[in-house]
């Protein structure tokens, strides 16, 4: 199938809140060389009498680069992230006038209006057959600011990124709760679509995504996949959670548990028959349990304890690291809810949960320095690297020297070379 060519001028890219039927809003067009100043509109005329860049041409850059963000902020110069790391480009800093050109280019005017008022926006823009990106516009002591998160069309799938193979079996759950777990740009929502993708293939079902913004689109294949987007196809997120389980779903992406309704409504769809998958910002697997429970009282959380770990299938913490080939690769702790861990957790027993999980790997779980210390055999990841996402650093050290580690053998695992980066979002 012939590709699009996104940077063609007719294709433009479209603002999720604007519809299809609505004519897209078109960037200020070049002025010809030769064109007399005062014949220069003088809504363009502060920018055009220059080489400017175009959000358009920082896209298609920053992917070239396999840069992860665009980060534009008026007074400083355009910076891209590569492999995590923050990286400034040669070009001159952003000034009011650029910055005025790059919101006309990828926002509405109503969308613009917003902004003035709010001081902050989030939207997504498309550029169809190519790529989306989901978009931050806010405000800073230096003047206005823009991020752009680079998501590729192509969803991955669990194999392609190198995923433990148990989340192919723990998706598999006709209901209970899966959390995945990490820092912001950690890949969560990657790993989340991945596990998507592996159920639109393999299973036929209902799923319903409640997302702010939408990141991966998703085409129903064996299941129906619905997105909805909030302030698109819904004013709340929270009226979209009340309204989630009246949509015959099988399956549920809520997003980040971010709030109390969050946590409850998750829990109500877990323990009526479907399968939810959520997010969080924590570290540890353990500590997602402690993180859930204080958001009630003291009085609330030994009641809670048990209905969260009635409903508990799995909590995947993760965190993304540089490997050796230039690239990146997600690295996980995985904690699986058997009997025996749901034992210990009910106790607030943590250092024979972690020890069960050290131990338990029939079961597919893992704790993070056996993770890391596995890459670092494999030749995939620096020992530096390691330290760094180790929460023991003693303890990794252990047991890469109890292994034997040997910096110069290769590896029994074959990577595929043409993959891309494991683009977080």
């Amino acid at each position: 199938m012939t590709q699009v060519n996104p940077f063609d001028e007719s294709v433009k890219p479209i603002s999720r809140s604007r519809s299809l039927s609505e004519p897209a809003v078109v960037p200020p067009p070049p002025i010809p060389l030769g064109t007399k100043r005062s014949t220069v509109p003088a809504t363009v005329r502060s920018v055009s009498t220059r080489s400017v860049p175009t959000i358009r041409q920082l896209v298609q850059d920053a992917y070239a680069k396999q840069a992860s963000d665009i980060h534009l902020r008026v007074g400083e110069p355009v910076r891209y992230r590569v492999r995590g790391q923050m990286v400034r480009q040669n070009q001159a800093c952003v000034t009011p006038e650029l910055f005025d050109h790059f919101l006309a280019e990828i926002l509405t005017p109503e969308q613009c209006d917003r902004f003035r008022r709010e001081k902050e926006l989030d939207t997504a823009i498309f550029y169809p057959g190519f790529v989306r990106c989901r978009v931050n516009c806010f405000e800073s002591l230096t003047g206005g600011a823009i991020v752009l998160r680079l998501i590729t069309l192509d969803v991955p799938t669990i194999d392609k990124l190198g995923l433990p193979s148990v989340l192919k079996h723990l998706v598999s759950h006709q209901q209970g709760l899966i959390l995945v777990t990490g820092p912001t740009g950690s890949g969560k929502s990657t790993s989340i679509a991945a596990m998507i993708r592996h159920l639109n293939e393999s299973d036929h079902r209902h799923i319903v995504t409640i997302e702010d913004p939408i990141e991966y689109v998703h085409t129903s294949q064996n299941c129906l996949i619905s997105q909805r987007e909030v302030g698109l196809h819904t004013h709340e997120f929270q009226q979209a959670l009340r309204a989630v389980l009246r949509e015959d779903p099988d399956v549920i992406l809520i997003g980040e548990m971010r709030d109390r309704v969050t946590v409850d409504t998750a829990l109500k769809a877990a323990q009526t028959g479907h399968l939810v998958l959520g997010t969080l910002h924590t570290k540890s697997a353990i500590a997602t349990l402690n993180r859930l429970l204080n958001i009630y009282t003291p009085e609330e959380q030994p009641a809670m304890r048990v209905q969260i770990l009635e409903s508990l299938i799995s909590v995947v913490a993760q965190q993304l690291l540089p490997t050796t080939d230039g690239r990146r690769t997600a690295v996980h702790e995985i904690l699986i809810n058997t009997p025996a861990m749901s034992d210990y957790l009910l106790k607030g027993n943590d250092t024979d949960a972690f020890q069960l999980m050290e131990t338990d790997t029939n079961e597919g779980m893992q704790v993070m320095n056996q993770a890391l210390c596995e890459l670092i055999l494999l030749g995939k990841i620096t020992p530096e690297d390691a330290v760094k996402a180790s929460p023991d650093m003693g303890d990794l050290r252990r047991r890469v020297r109890n292994e034997g580690y040997d910096p110069g053998r290769s590896s029994h695992r074959e990577f595929d070379p043409s993959a891309r980066d494991y683009r977080p979002v």
